[in-house]
């Protein structure tokens, strides 16, 4: 028998342990190795979180945290030259894409739920919201008890002013409700005085007051009537790619990268209209940057 040199040796040892790799693989990183690409679900209109710029390309602070996870996929999968698919979803098609293999992951402001939990999984939390209220600085109102005997307005649909009628503060305060039918009307109805609030997810107040002519003449408050997490949402079942996720964020998070990231969307000037959110990290972002973690909103 003829023996292999060293050299001879290492290539085969190479090969095999390729071939063990290949093998080895499950669930969505098999599908990536198989087919040469991984898709990435975007949303179009999720600002500053996943969504269309002047030139028609996904942009966004979720999209930046997802191409972190390319970007260890290709480095486990040994593949740097990995196709990366963009495909637009939509709040109502986001599930049934990834369950069916159409997108691989979604990076959006999709809220991680326990119902949800029932069909998908999540990456680490990259975003936590609170529902507050927005008022006029020159309202003097610091907490939603001052809001007793006040006029506030939200959006049809949403429940906003149940949770403010349930939170323990403010259960036995009188307030009237006005609906707005969206969130722009909502909002006008608090900048022309005719409500002394704007109830609704703080990161959404903060767009409004962003894309308002005076953004200096509110402030959010502070207090929070029911925190919601936003993730990235994987395939349920998939161990192999769940723990690749959670590894390569969690990098983000621990290298203190998260922080440019996030001043990059939050704090500065952003495309297509370089308004600026202005909208600093809140104590529950910070603990899940800090801890990270994958538990959900009842």
């Amino acid at each position: 028998m003829k023996l292999l040199p060293k050299a001879g040796f290492a290539l085969v040892a190479a090969v095999f342990a390729l071939s063990a790799q290949a093998q080895d693989l499950t669930g969505t990183l098999k599908k990536i190795k198989d087919t040469g690409a991984i898709t990435i679900g975007h949303r179009e209109s999720s600002i500053p979180f996943s969504y269309l710029d002047d030139k028609q390309q996904p942009i966004g602070y979720a999209m930046d945290l997802c191409m972190k996870v390319v970007d260890a996929v290709k480095s486990e999968l040994k593949m740097p030259n990995l196709k990366v698919n963009l495909q637009p979803v939509t709040s109502s098609n986001r599930i049934p894409l990834l369950q069916n293999g159409t997108i691989d992951m979604e990076c959006g402001s999709t809220t991680n739920s326990v119902d949800r939990q029932k069909q998908v999984a999540f990456g680490p939390t990259y975003f936590v919201i609170n529902v507050t209220a927005a008022v006029k600085k020159s309202s003097g109102i610091k907490s939603l008890a001052e809001l007793n005997g006040k006029t506030v307005s939200t959006t049809s649909g949403t429940t906003s002013v149940p949770l403010l009628k349930k939170y323990d503060k403010t259960a036995n305060v009188e307030i009237k409700e006005i609906y707005g039918k969206d969130h722009a009307e909502s909002f006008l109805l608090l900048a022309q005085d005719r409500t002394s609030a704007f109830v609704m997810d703080d990161i959404l107040l903060a767009g409004q007051i962003a894309n308002s002519g005076n953004p200096g003449d509110y402030v959010i408050l502070a207090e929070s009537l029911r925190q919601e997490p936003y993730g990235m949402m994987l395939r349920k079942d998939d161990p192999q790619f769940k723990a690749l996720v959670d590894k390569a964020v969690g990098a983000v998070y621990k290298s203190g990268e998260i922080n440019q990231i996030y001043a990059k969307w939050f704090m500065s000037p952003i495309p297509p209209k370089g308004i600026n959110m202005n909208f600093p990290q809140t104590a529950p972002i910070k603990e899940a940057f800090a801890n990270p973690n994958d538990k959900g909103v009842q």
